[in-house]
């Protein structure tokens, strides 16, 4: 193999002969010597068209060629006699004497170690937002390919879409290509190149010193900022007095807007929309509030009042694969399982949406809120 020698080294007049005999020399005479796998620094010497020579100083000579030279090339092109570069040993001594090296592979590891330095400090790192899919938004860190799924986005920055439809999510998320976020790091798996990131960690701590300023049970006001299928979005003062300009972010979920069975969230409340409710629960920096919490509790009077068997009068409110949804009192539904009738055609033929009649009590749970129905003939 030809050698084009750049000058300002000593190892331009050395043969490969030499060469080979002064990495013995090291070896033999007890130099620190890495393993198969370490990382090592060393500076440019030379280089030709398919080779690139590394001086490792008491480690002997590294050489970088064939098939990891032509993956790093890129890198390579760069470089010149005197520059400092990181590699990674593949080979401990090759027939030549030199210690062969991978670039690539060093700068990976390099990645990942500072990465794991990231995650460890938790420092706040701007991407850009390259991609998308139904899952989150894609970017890179150090050249890494990275993932930032939807549940860990910022309160602001979560999609909200009315009914979880998939695809309305995927047109949310395209609206941030192109757009630079801040996030942290919250996992990496180096064997499986898998690199996660996180929007709404950076402001953990501070929404965690926002939520001391309240407990369990506390009632807020705020606004409707979101409606989703599940439940509903409302933001309140990061403080009791509300002079402070953060504002906290909690969810309603769809079984605490009321005490009657809830179908569609939006029916209940609009956004901008300005309510009171009761914190409930808070966790892992979350608040769940309700509002049906504020409201009496029709099922307490309904207990008093009726015993199963008695016989009561309801209006059919819907149609559902499990049977009909029936209104016996403000608030108060029932359901007449499809298992009382031969077939959901029977059901629907023996009552109408919107008409009354008279059904026997089957089942009363309070705590539950469910009452089982059966239709008198």
């Amino acid at each position: 193999m030809k050698r084009l020698w750049r000058k300002s080294s000593l190892y331009h007049l050395r043969s490969q002969k030499i060469m080979k005999e002064e990495i013995k020399k090291v070896v033999k005479e007890g130099s620190t010597s890495p393993q198969l796998g370490s990382l090592v620094e060393g500076k440019v010497i030379g280089r030709d068209r398919s080779a690139l020579y590394i001086d490792l100083g008491p480690q002997g000579t590294g050489i970088i060629f064939g098939k990891e030279f032509y993956l790093a090339k890129d890198a390579i092109k760069d470089l010149a006699v005197g520059d400092t570069v990181h590699a990674k040993i593949v080979e401990m001594e090759n027939e030549d004497g030199y210690r062969e090296l991978s670039l690539q592979d060093a700068t990976k590891d390099l990645n990942w170690q500072k990465l794991r330095d990231l995650k460890a400090s938790g420092e706040i790192i701007p991407v850009k937002i390259t991609g998308v899919n139904k899952g989150g938004l894609l970017t890179s860190v150090n050249n890494m390919a990275a993932f930032l799924p939807v549940s860990q986005l910022s309160p602001e920055n979560y999609p909200r879409v009315a009914d979880a439809d998939k695809a309305k999510i995927l047109k949310e998320l395209q609206k941030f290509v192109g757009k630079t976020l801040e996030v942290k790091v919250l996992d990496l798996l180096a064997e499986e190149n898998k690199l996660i990131l996180s929007e709404k960690a950076k402001t953990e701590q501070a929404i965690k010193e926002m939520l001391a300023n309240y407990n369990k049970g506390d009632v807020i006001e705020g606004k409707i900022t979101g409606i989703a299928d599940f439940g509903v979005f409302i933001k309140f003062p990061a403080t009791e007095t509300g002079v402070a300009e953060k504002s906290i972010e909690g969810l309603i979920h769809i079984s605490e807007l009321d005490w009657q069975l809830v179908q569609n969230p939006a029916e209940m409340v609009k956004v901008g929309e300005i309510v009171k409710a009761k914190i409930i629960d808070i966790t892992n920096n979350q608040v769940f509030l309700s509002l049906k919490a504020l409201k009496e509790n029709p099922w307490e009077k309904i207990e008093k009042e009726y015993k199963k068997g008695d016989s009561i009068k309801g209006k059919v409110i819907s149609f559902s694969p499990f049977g009909a949804f029936v209104e016996v009192l403000p608030k108060i539904r029932g359901l007449c399982h499809i298992s009382e009738f031969a077939s959901q055609t029977e059901m629907e033929g023996a009552l109408k949406v919107g008409e009354e009649y008279q059904f026997e009590i089957l089942l009363i749970e309070s705590k539950e809120h469910r009452m089982s129905l059966k239709l008198k003939k």
